[in-house]
């Protein structure tokens, strides 16, 4: 279970959702996609297209030469005392593939999203078809939606605990905009919502249809809506894997020469740990996003090599600020200091 903190315009968590989709179609899994904000075909349409292997390799030799002719500005401003220590690597995977890439500028063939089983679970219409419901303190939206996933599950062949004859896929679940007032919870509403457990339910039975099912599901959540700290915490332990989005749009890090790199910050608060009670927590702090012309990049945040002739004295104090936040990197060094060391 793969719960996502939305930033706060929703765009990039939204992007990292449709990720999740394009590579379960890629890989030929089925999908169920369910919405109260908007419907499961349109989501569809709006896939990125894969990239092939020779162009993908054009893209990593297109993205190494600008790097390259960026070092040789960069060497003209290093201080000679550091021109000899080693460059720290920005993308762990920068020269290794892993799982598949898309472009992000192409939308996906119709040809190849038919190419596997999709499920949709719009909650407008189904509302409409029967009286809502409540059932075990539960909103009808929730409730309905764990009827619908169940029955994908048990009819198609997911169930783990049932053998089954036939070849065995996994089924990708997508749940997007959860507890939101569109799914008809209040959490985001006020501090002290009515149906404060109502959320935390639905998790728990959704963990347990997961458990005992091939399946995987990632879920994007209006975090900074959600005043009420308490169930934040009880939806971060019932989920495997936490990441938040924090994007730079509208804040003062969008004008910051400290992030000019990049678009936001992406916060790993808990990464699943097998065999054990409690989830791992993840050491990395310094992680960022952007989002380039074709591709959707995550990599290392570190600071600009020279910032002398750019930026004033007082910007040097605030970026020095800044730097406290990382936990590796030269920001490390930026610590206690009311200026950057360059």
């Amino acid at each position: 279970l793969v719960f996502t903190e939305e930033d706060k315009y929703g765009l990039y968590s939204n992007l990292l959702f449709k990720y999740f989709l394009a590579e379960g179609i890629v890989c030929g899994h089925d999908l169920f996609i369910a919405s109260a904000k908007e419907h499961p075909d349109n989501i569809l349409k709006e896939l990125p297209a894969p990239l092939l292997d020779d162009t993908y390799g054009k893209e990593l030799r297109d993205e190494a030469a600008a790097v390259k002719s960026e070092d040789i500005q960069d060497s003209m401003k290093i201080a000679w005392r550091y021109q000899n220590l080693p460059k720290m690597e920005a993308s762990p995977t920068t020269y290794t593939k892993f799982g598949h890439y898309y472009d992000v500028s192409k939308k996906m063939s119709p040809e190849l999203c038919q190419s596997v089983k999709r499920h949709s679970f719009y909650l407008h219409e189904e509302l409409s078809f029967e009286p809502k419901m409540k059932t075990c303190n539960m909103n009808s939206g929730y409730t309905r939606l764990l009827q619908s996933i169940q029955r994908i599950i048990s009819q198609e062949g997911f169930d783990g605990s049932d053998p089954q004859k036939k070849q065995r896929k996994v089924l990708r679940i997508g749940i997007q905009n959860l507890g939101s007032v569109l799914w008809g919870d209040d959490v985001c509403c006020n501090d002290t919502p009515e149906d404060t457990h109502s959320l935390t339910k639905f998790l728990y039975v959704l963990r347990g249809l997961l458990r005992k099912s091939l399946s995987a599901c990632i879920i994007t959540v209006p975090a900074h809506l959600i005043q009420n700290k308490a169930i934040m915490e009880r939806v971060t332990n019932l989920s495997d894997m936490v990441v938040g989005l924090e994007s730079f749009i509208g804040s003062e890090r969008e004008t910051n020469p400290l992030y000019k790199d990049y678009h936001g910050l992406v916060h790993v608060h808990q990464i699943p740990r097998l065999n054990s009670l409690i989830c791992d927590v993840s050491d990395t702090k310094d992680l960022a996003f952007r989002l380039k012309r074709k591709l959707f990049t995550i990599e290392r945040l570190h600071l600009p090599p020279d910032l002398s002739d750019t930026v004033s004295r007082a910007s040097k104090q605030d970026l020095a600020g800044s730097a406290k936040l990382l936990s590796s990197g030269c920001g490390a060094m930026a610590i206690g200091k009311k200026h950057l060391d360059f």
